[in-house]
């Protein structure tokens, strides 16, 4: 393409230019981006993706705007290049190696610098280096020709003739692209039950210029052990170079951590070719290290470290990181009274309850989701009380920040390997690929004290055990195979050898050693006990614990609802605001999704029966909401009360990550945090059933048990107290103080005990049906759980509910704004929505049960009160008609 401008490069890092060291340009910017028949020619950002590209420029609307998923397939279907020229910005004569780096390339591409093809790439997740010392001239021109994901994927299928590779195609309710898991891309890319179809061509990461002499360090890593029999840490240094000499490189390496009172020196040898480096430094036995903790568990502390290389021939190099120290294992050990093993992570030797969710991808545009995106959801993820994520494996691996702040915020992350809900191939390209893949991964990611376990696919063990693609018998043994040799022979061989650090399973869920006894893969991955289970059943009453499964780690689980309205509206029009629009059944990516939250609402609530369509659909909106906040209420609380009990061969659940914590664009799912980062109703209820001290109730055979579930580090003597009210007053009906109840650290102990008959009786003109009970537990110091709650009937049959007139005051104080509420009834459910302006409240979807309560609203933008005051719609149960 003719007429790219010219660039001077902006400096993205001068090392130490008077010991001659490497010269690193970015090639971040401004590129030019044309399609394939050159009917198209744009300016493009870079990092970026066509759609981005095209939709700044006003070319196309915004792609999550109505149906445009599948309006603008067109653009994934096209083959687009991106190109620009640039001045090489030092003396090309100096440098032995010049290199061309891609952090990321999305992700089939030839690519050329001056006409001369340097080599392709098919590997989102790789990172690809081309040697351009030779053809580098003092104005470049540089293209990376993209073909279409959906058109490669398509052809290496064809090409697979041995045997097919299942699934073809998504469900057509997903409204995908065929064929996802012959490329190694985002797999969610190509459609999922929760997002849409966006196969993205672009340079998702940051490319760069690298001219060096003698050797380039590439990848650097801090992994710390703690050593038991003498009781010191230890942190490894690895350090990888790219050594361009021809004959050895020795040196010294000086490694410092003043808070620790440790400095090192080492001498050391470079081999040419990629030559490591790997240092034991023992830390100072009179400091005392302060560990890194989970959120909730500890404090976060990091420590500096200044490592300083200074090598006989070359530069010095001074690379400045933060070391953490924490150790990990996963434990899977006989449990007494049980068969089977249990499942449980132990960090820096303390059993740590896995209280979480499930990530998936902030946006269907990679280049859309910056750091104030990420800390944001992250950060509403450690207020809800959260410790723990997953990586889900049908995403990307995330960008560094990500991992930056879960180690800044103590929040654990379950790595999954990029694999997810399909067979995979196993020819030598593709193998090679995902070698160098894992190889990357690992290295880049090894030093985050925040990642305690790699996980090699998303439910692919499952598939092939519960025969999810109707395999005929003869071929299984190929599928089981390839399976083999995927994710153990290759994927967990590289993670061995790269990361000694850190537990590796083969899958999720699995029965972890049990299905490695059973050839690595089991009968039935989803057993209690053994693994972890991933659980979804949405025709079951969700109020009713006994359909649950008391496994011993629960790390999937959920129920969808709907997003907001403000939330929606963004990406809709009039005609679109109802339940069974055609907008409302294209978002809605899952069989039979939007009937499934009606049938479950019904169980307990009344549906909306009026006549006015706005109304109508906001209504259904909030119902969906309430039910899918209760019902995974109802689920958590049960995973948290079976941590310490063992009931016919069942329990000792020691994880419960729910299925999801954020959405890719805005439509109906499981998650809790909307796309923009607004909390569902689930949310603010994590805040409460994640709570590190929580009462839990349930009834069984007309008895209400409660438990009393502590992830607190001490022992207490608390008073649990009791209130039944009527739902037709605001005074109680009797309340209940029981002294002297012994709460253990860390576990889940039952408190209280009485049948229905008499507490309804204790508290006389009370029925099941007009009564309800709130509950929590109260201690010295300030100690106070949330108050939880035990409805004794379906909210549809409740006695005595009455509309009830809410009423807000808001005012400012500092930088947050308070909401004095009112309420002339017992108003269950009371939920305050401020529309499209950004922040959070401190409770939300709560019982109303006295006349007063104060909630604080913290703002993510600046807004006033006046502006809140405007926005604010405040609605309870009574109010659907």
């Amino acid at each position: 393409m003719g007429g790219a401008a010219i660039f001077s490069l902006p400096l993205l890092l001068a090392v130490a230019a008077a010991w001659g060291g490497p010269e690193v340009r970015s090639l971040r910017g401004s590129w030019r981006l044309g399609n394939g028949n050159g009917s198209l020619r744009l300016p493009a950002e870079v990092p970026g993706c066509a759609h981005t590209a095209l939709s700044r420029r006003g070319l196309v609307q915004d792609p999550y705007y109505r149906f445009n998923d599948v309006m603008y397939r067109w653009i994934s279907l096209d083959n687009w290049t991106y190109s620009r020229t640039f001045k090489t910005p030092f003396d090309v004569r100096k440098w032995q190696r010049i290199n061309l780096v891609f952090e990321g390339v999305d992700t089939v591409a030839h690519i050329l610098i001056n006409n001369v093809t340097l080599g392709t790439t098919d590997n989102m997740f790789n990172r690809y280096s081309f040697d351009i010392t030779s053809v580098i001239k003092e104005v470049n021109f540089v293209e990376v020709r993209f073909l279409s994901a959906i058109s490669y994927a398509a052809e290496q299928s064809r090409c697979h003739t041995a045997y097919s590779i299942p699934p073809a195609c998504p469900p057509p309710v997903q409204k995908g692209e065929c064929h996802a898991n012959f490329i190694r891309k985002e797999q969610c890319s190509f459609g999922w039950d929760w997002g849409p179809s966006f196969p993205t061509q672009g340079i998702w990461k940051d490319v760069r210029i690298e001219a060096y002499n003698y050797y380039h360090l590439i990848y650097f890593s801090l992994t710390p052990f703690f050593v038991k029999s003498t009781q010191q840490w230890s942190l490894e240094i690895e350090s990888i170079f790219d050594v361009v000499s021809s004959k050895p490189i020795a040196g010294l390496v000086t490694v410092n951590i003043p808070k620790l009172q440790t400095q090192q020196t080492y001498n050391v040898k470079l081999q040419p070719g990629e030559g490591s480096i790997v240092l034991l430094v023992n830390i100072n036995k009179s400091s005392t290290v302060e560990a890194w903790w989970p959120n909730g568990h500890g404090k976060q502390t990091g420590y500096n470290v200044t490592t300083t290389f200074i090598m006989e021939a070359g530069y010095q190099i001074e690379k400045f990181s933060k070391a953490y120290f924490r150790t990990v294992e996963l434990v899977q050990e006989p449990i007494p009274g049980s068969p089977g093993l249990s499942f449980y992570f132990r960090i820096n030797g303390r059993p740590i309850f896995i209280k979480g969710s499930n990530w998936i991808p902030a946006d269907s545009f990679q280049d859309r989701v910056t750091y104030d995106k990420l800390w944001l959801l992250l950060k509403s993820a450690a207020d809800a009380n959260m410790n723990a994520l997953r990586v889900w494996g049908g995403g990307v691996y995330e960008q560094d920040d990500f991992y930056d702040i879960c180690d800044e915020l103590g929040i654990m992350i379950w790595q999954d390997f990029m694999f997810a809900c399909a067979l995979y191939p196993t020819d030598q390209n593709y193998l090679e690929s995902v070698r160098a893949e894992v190889t990357h991964q690992v290295r880049r990611l090894k030093s985050h004290p925040s990642i305690i376990l790699w996980s090699g696919n998303n439910e692919n063990e499952a598939a092939i055990a519960s025969d999810w693609f109707s395999i005929p018998h003869a071929d299984r043994e190929i599928y089981i195979k390839d399976y083999v040799l995927l994710y153990v022979k290759n994927i967990r061989e590289i993670v061995l050898a790269e990361d000694k650090s850190r537990p590796f399973v083969a899958s999720s869920p699995t029965n972890g050693v049990e299905s490695v006894k059973e050839g690595w893969l089991s009968q039935n991955p989803y057993d209690t006990h053994y693994g972890d289970t991933h659980f979804y059943d949405y025709s079951s009453d969700c109020w009713n614990w006994k359909v649950y499964p008391k496994t011993r780690f629960a790390s999937e689980y959920g129920f969808q609802s709907w997003p907001s309205f403000s939330t929606l509206e963004k990406v809709s029009s009039t005609e679109d605001w109802s339940y069974t629009s055609n907008f409302s059944l294209h978002r809605q990516h899952h069989e039979n999704g939007n009937d499934q939250m009606l049938q479950q609402i019904g169980y307990h609530f009344k549906l909306p029966q009026t006549t006015d369509p706005i109304k109508k659909f906001k209504d259904t909106i909030y119902l969906t909401q309430v039910m899918q906040a209760q019902c995974t209420k109802t689920e958590t609380e049960f995973y948290r009360f079976s941590q310490s009990e063992i009931i016919n061969g069942e329990g000792h659940t020691m994880g419960a990550l729910y299925w999801q914590l954020n959405d890719i664009w805005q439509a109906p799912s499981w998650a809790s945090l909307e796309y923009g980062g607004k909390w569902k109703l689930l949310h603010y209820f994590a805040q409460h059933f994640f709570a590190p001290l929580l009462p839990v109730a349930y009834e069984d055979k007309g008895v209400l048990y409660m438990y009393g579930v502590s992830d607190l580090h001490t022992d207490h003597e608390l008073t649990l107290k009791v209130t039944v009210h009527s739902w037709s007053s605001l005074e109680p009906v009797c309340t209940l103080a029981k002294d002297g109840v012994s709460v253990r650290a860390q576990s889940a102990v039952p408190i209280y005990k009485e049948s229905i008959n008499d507490l309804l009786e204790r508290c006389r003109n009370c029925t099941r049906k007009s009564c309800v009970v709130t509950f929590y537990l109260v201690g010295e110091g300030g100690l106070r759980s949330p108050t939880n709650h035990h409805f004794l009937s379906s909210l549809k049959d409740a006695v005595g509910l009455e509309k009830a007139q809410l009423s807000a005051a808001v005012s400012q104080q500092d930088d947050v704004y308070v909401f004095d509420l009112q309420t002339t009834a017992v108003a269950p459910f009371v939920t305050l929505d401020v529309g499209s302006i950004k922040g959070r409240f401190s409770d939300n979807g709560f019982l109303m049960i006295e006349k007063k309560k104060v909630v604080v609203f913290y703002p993510w933008e600046p807004t006033s009160a006046e502006e809140l005051e405007k926005s604010l719609t405040l609605t309870s149960l009574m109010d659907v008609a």
